[in-house]
């Protein structure tokens, strides 16, 4: 693998002519991958505007995880106009975290399926937690762990690179992982990978991880440098942009400094949080995410609205105890 690879993300559709393209996950209209969720949310995400659609990898294994529904999916994106990206997170049994051969080859096959199957739909970029499970670990990685996980994620790289796929690694809270937690962390990761010949890994930031794990949004930025190569933008409650704490400002003025080029995709996971005037171009002609339990409708009020239920604090039996 040569050095000299381009990192950046090519399209060649609506994103192509756009320094920070607009994306969205799929998973904001659809819960699977069923051809009639995939021209659901395709036909939807073009009616938007957006610029493209992040596609998990479908759920299957080996060839039929690189192949389903790929012909239909490429076909909606050439009609549609816009561009795609795939995305995944491993799982226990997919773990290159591991020093368990048979698990670190289901992981690493697992990577491989979704670069094919990004090729065959003509993407160039597959990201998310593909550097481990997605899973909080008991115990610290051990050294054959880490230099198992390099080593998978060199090997698919090289792939990736003959396919024209970026790999992308994407830090998680560490409530959701205790491995990469940072952009510093991971810059520091894929300088290794670097070092190895992995000329094509890129950062990938969420800004509902970053704003639990960094000091600002600004720091993650600055932090992961040159290697910045997708963004998810997220709410720090995963609604609706503007409606909880994300330091938006602070984010996009250090994205202009850095000179980000790169795409800007809304990561949700429920058609809830869509206004009514989006959610009526759905071809689905309705909402159809991620079903969650019935407390989660309920309106969100913003940080100055008064609880329904205020909290009754009993007075103190009498003074405070002054301290020696």
């Amino acid at each position: 693998m040569t050095t000299s690879f381009d990192p950046s993300i090519p399209f060649a559709r609506a994103a192509h002519s756009s320094a920070n393209p607009l994306g969205i996950h799929a998973g904001v209209w659809v819960n699977d991958w069923s051809p009639t969720s995939a021209r659901a949310a395709i036909e939807a995400s073009a009616r938007a505007g957006f610029d493209l659609i992040e596609i998990p990898l479908p759920d299957a294994s080996g060839a039929a995880a690189a192949t389903a529904g790929s012909d239909l999916t490429r076909a909606l994106l050439d009609d549609s106009g816009i561009d795609a990206v795939v995305s995944l997170a491993l799982g226990l049994d997919t773990d290159i975290n591991t020093a368990d051969p048979a698990v670190s080859a289901r992981g690493e096959q697992r990577l491989l399926d979704a670069v094919a199957f990004a090729s065959k739909i003509g993407a160039h970029y597959v990201g998310g937690v593909t550097f481990s499970a997605m899973t909080k670990y008991a115990h610290p990685a051990a050294e054959a762990t880490l230099a198992n996980w390099l080593a998978v994620l060199t090997r698919v790289a090289a792939a990736a690179h003959e396919a024209e796929v970026r790999i992308g690694i994407e830090y998680v809270n560490r409530y959701e992982s205790n491995l990469l937690n940072t952009a510093a962390q991971t810059a520091a990761f894929i300088d290794e990978l670097q070092e190895r010949g992995a000329a094509n890994v890129l950062l990938h930031i969420d800004t509902y991880h970053a704003n639990i794990e960094e000091l600002c949004q600004a720091d993650a930025v600055r932090d992961a440098g040159q290697l910045l190569g997708y963004l998810h933008i997220a709410e720090s409650h995963r609604g609706r942009l503007g409606t909880g704490t994300i330091d938006w400002n602070g984010l996009f003025v250090a994205l202009a400094a850095s000179g980000y080029k790169g795409p800007l995709t809304f990561e949700s996971f429920s058609s809830d949080i869509i206004s009514p005037a989006t959610v009526t171009i759905s071809a689905c002609g309705g909402t159809s995410g991620t079903i969650r339990p019935k407390w989660h409708s309920t309106p969100r009020r913003s940080c100055g609205s008064i609880s329904p239920h205020p909290l009754t604090v009993p007075p103190l039996p009498g003074p405070l105890p002054v301290m020696p």
